[in-house]
């Protein structure tokens, strides 16, 4: 049996990672995040106008050596899964490859998720210790790609990305992931533009560079709520989706986000949530050059920041912290891709856990 990458609530029940979760689920505190979302740097060599994390970014990083150092520290807390991401780019900071080796070394699954231009400066140590490595395009031309993902001169990086994860396929260990964000935006005099006519393009793209998987995905407005596309928009969209599942096969894979699974069903902006203290912040977190938040979908909140991992070890902030300062029903009515996970813990502290499967299968819970 495998588990399906997008199935957060099947990924708990792995043997190494229940029973944190169980006592997570009966409201104990958890000795360590199984868990680390990393921004080594807030700097990046885009500027998309869409960026979630447009306001944080070119802000700092962590010097070279308290990189190394928070490597070391996760590997202490026993993390068993660490995701580099960030602010800004996390291949752009000079020690990130080192953080990638320590972590690989130590047993440490890792994820990255980057947007490509500096994979060939750190190729030997994503192919040989990364499980997987999600780019995030957007797009299938060169021209699409100057809309939505521009330089901050205003060109376009499309063949320098799409270059470097051809170099990543051929020597990669791990999963190769295309990402492609639905981006539709009003231009000039009210025309409407977007990605959206390259969907499909994309995908043959991603099969025909060697990417395990394809995942569409949903975009948020500034405050992480979902943006609805236009019926007409949406129709396109799903059409282009089926006509890309017929693509999978032969390890390629065509996945939806929970993120755009929800704008399919017009779910809504808002997702309602009635419990008041979010479990997964005991299983995950979030370590930035700004603090150590609650989860990324707090990136820069004050109100739901941990400590300062710039001066702080990082044992130490999660030995104090409250991880309860959030209050989902009142603070987290965006989508969030771990409410199923949170609804979960439900069921298991009333006894209604499912049965833990015989091996492990992907930590990234």
């Amino acid at each position: 049996m495998t588990i399906d990458r997008m199935d957060l609530v099947a990924k708990l029940y792995q043997p190494s990672t229940f029973p944190v979760v169980a006592r997570v689920a009966t409201g104990r505190r958890s000795a360590g995040p199984l868990v680390v979302d990393l921004d080594p740097t807030t700097f990046c060599d885009l500027a998309c106008p869409e960026c979630i994390s447009g306001k944080l970014l070119n802000q700092g990083r962590f010097s070279p050596e308290r990189l190394a150092e928070l490597a070391g520290e996760l590997v202490e807390l026993d993390v068993r899964a660490v995701i580099l991401i960030g602010g800004g780019e996390p291949l752009a900071h000079r020690g990130t490859r080192r953080v990638i080796t320590t972590l690989g070394e130590a047993g440490i699954a890792v994820g990255v998720v980057t947007n490509g231009t500096m994979i060939d400066h750190n190729l030997d140590e994503l192919a040989t210790y990364a499980d997987w490595v999600r780019v995030s395009v957007d797009a299938a031309t060169p021209e699409t790609f100057r809309l939505v993902r521009p330089d901050r001169r205003g060109g376009s990086a499309f063949d320098r990305v799409i270059d470097n994860m051809r170099k990543l396929a051929e020597v990669k260990k791990g999963a190769l992931g295309y990402s492609y964000l639905v981006i539709v935006r009003s231009g000039p005099d009210g025309v409407i533009e977007g990605n959206h006519g390259e969907i499909l393009a994309a995908a043959e793209l991603a099969r025909d560079i060697g990417c395990d998987f394809f995942e569409v995905k949903a975009q948020f407005d500034d405050e992480h709520h979902l943006i609805d596309l236009s019926p007409e928009i949406l129709r396109e969209v799903n059409a282009q989706i089926d006509a890309a599942r017929r693509l999978a096969g032969d390890g390629f894979e065509v996945v939806n986000s929970s993120t755009i699974d929800s704008v399919q069903r017009r779910a809504g902006p808002v997702q309602p949530k009635d419990y008041h203290r979010c479990g997964v912040t005991e299983l995950r977190t979030l370590v930035t050059p700004s603090g150590v938040y609650v989860c990324p979908y707090h990136r820069g909140n004050p109100a739901a920041r941990l400590g300062d991992a710039v001066t702080e070890p990082l044992p130490d902030i999660w030995r104090r912290s409250d991880r309860g300062i959030i209050d989902p029903s009142r603070d987290c009515r965006f989508h969030c891709a771990r409410h199923a996970s949170n609804l979960e813990l439900d069921e298991i502290a009333a006894g209604r856990a499912q049965p833990v499967l015989e091996h492990d299968h992907d930590l990234f819970i």
